[in-house]
């Protein structure tokens, strides 16, 4: 009874955890809780396969105890051996038909929403966007707006975006959960799916594919605001000049010490074509640094001293001139002054 009683207090102390766990987690990082077309999409299939397996699993049950009661062995009968069926083809066709049947079920809807989610058809009339994913982070190209971004992407709600997708060199995978389904993205081919959010908000991605040792690292934002707010960012972006000076001395000081240690040849501002590191022309609104920390001047000084620290592997370590606390200080300040727009992910949704 003592070890009943321990294996039965461990097992509720687990289930308790578990539950309690469950609840763990971010705002708008979870597909349980759809707030776009293809999260939508994916909740109904994920519901359609979970009824489908708690069918199976509450039939097998039933039919499990109805034997184990009914043909246990009882006294007297200890060498009786019950009525074999083998053979039978009644029983046989049943168990074949039945999961042919769930198997339709299930892989119908499945494959209809695929192509659906594939579908870009109306993309000549939409919002078209290049993804390009990196060793760790994400390039996005407004085609036809000349805007250029990295990390954060910035949609109108209610709208559907055509992605264009592909790797400058391993594999990666797209994910929003909130909004999207998943999407490989690939250097030797092109991948194409659209997502429409239904909810303004900041909605946080993910690679999906282990691409590295800082895979786990390699976050990026979609910001959905309202088609006026969008139209706004637009125009904003598009009057950015990367010639323009800050207005205060340590800014200032901080730009010519950015171009000093060739920053510029990996880092656009404005509309420059994609360097081999992020766009940074509204790098101060951000809502990470490298995708995972607060956007705070402290926190950018450590990035740019040793961004290795930071995200093992990326491109950036070994590539500039070693800068001292007080240099870097100085160009953190003038990066995190560049701010084009109002619209901001703080302002998403409010």
């Amino acid at each position: 009874m003592k070890g009943w009683m321990g294996r039965f207090r461990a097992f509720f102390l687990l289930g308790s955890l578990a539950l309690v766990l469950s609840a763990c987690g971010k705002d708008n990082l979870t597909a349980l809780v759809p707030k776009g077309y293809g999260a939508e999409s994916s909740m109904d299939l994920i519901i359609i396969s979970t009824v489908v397996m708690l069918f199976v699993f509450a039939v097998v049950m039933l039919i499990y105890v109805a034997v184990l009661l009914r043909y246990r062995k009882k006294k007297g009968q200890e060498d009786f051996i019950p009525k074999q069926v083998e053979g039978n083809k009644t029983l046989e066709t049943i168990w074949t038909v039945i999961p042919i049947i769930l198997l339709i079920i299930i892989a119908v809807p499945t494959v209809t929403a695929t192509f659906d989610l594939a579908d870009n058809s109306g993309s000549k009339d939409g919002l078209n966007i290049q993804v390009t994913g990196n060793q760790y982070w994400w390039h996005f190209n407004y085609e036809g707006q000349e805007i250029q971004t990295s990390q954060d992407l910035y949609v109108p709600v209610g709208e559907k975006i055509y992605l264009s997708m592909k790797s400058s060199d391993v594999h990666h995978s797209f994910w929003v959960p909130s909004i999207s389904g998943k999407m490989d993205v690939l250097p030797e081919n092109e991948n194409k799916m659209y997502i429409e959010a239904y909810e303004e908000g900041v909605y946080w991605g993910k690679c999906t594919e282990l691409c590295g040792p800082s895979h786990s690292l390699m976050d990026f934002k979609v910001i959905v605001v309202s088609q006026e707010e969008f139209d706004q960012w637009v125009k904003d972006m598009k009057n950015v000049n990367p010639d323009n000076q800050p207005q205060d001395a340590v800014a200032q000081e901080g730009k010519s010490l950015f171009q000093q240690n060739n920053c510029m040849s990996c880092h656009a501002i404005g509309s420059s074509p994609t360097q081999i590191g992020p766009n940074l022309t509204n790098f101060g609104d951000r809502s990470k640094i490298a995708g995972i920390l607060d956007p705070t001047k402290e926190n950018l000084v450590k990035w740019i001293v040793d961004p290795e620290s930071i995200k093992p592997g990326n491109k950036m370590t070994g590539n500039y001139p070693e800068v001292s606390e007080k240099e870097a200080g100085k160009i953190a300040e003038y990066l995190m002054q560049l701010k084009p727009s109002e619209v901001t992910p703080e302002s998403a949704g409010n």
